[in-house]
């Protein structure tokens, strides 16, 4: 039986103090890529990125929804999600 691979919800800080956000298998993996000019266009010019914030969800769909209801918030929301998850790690 094939094990289910867990997703992730991640925001990104950009040098330029901008949040992106977006969804993986593997976080440090997608970091190097986005450091590498190999990820999302909107970061190219914006790096180095850093992790800001990242959740576990059950699988792609489950990352999928909740990207986009992140998407969704304000940029001040996501802010207190980043310093929210802080505190509690």
């Amino acid at each position: 039986m094939k094990s289910k691979k867990s997703w992730f919800l991640y925001i990104i800080r950009c040098s330029d103090d901008s949040l992106y956000t977006g969804i993986t298998t593997d976080i440090p993996r997608r970091l190097t890529q986005h450091n590498s000019k190999k990820g999302a266009k909107a970061v190219k010019g914006k790096l180095p990125v850093t992790l800001a914030y990242s959740e576990e969800l059950l699988d792609r769909s489950a990352a999928s929804k909740r990207e986009i209801q992140v998407k969704q918030l304000s940029r001040e929301d996501k802010t207190i999600l980043i310093k929210k998850s802080s505190l509690d790690s």
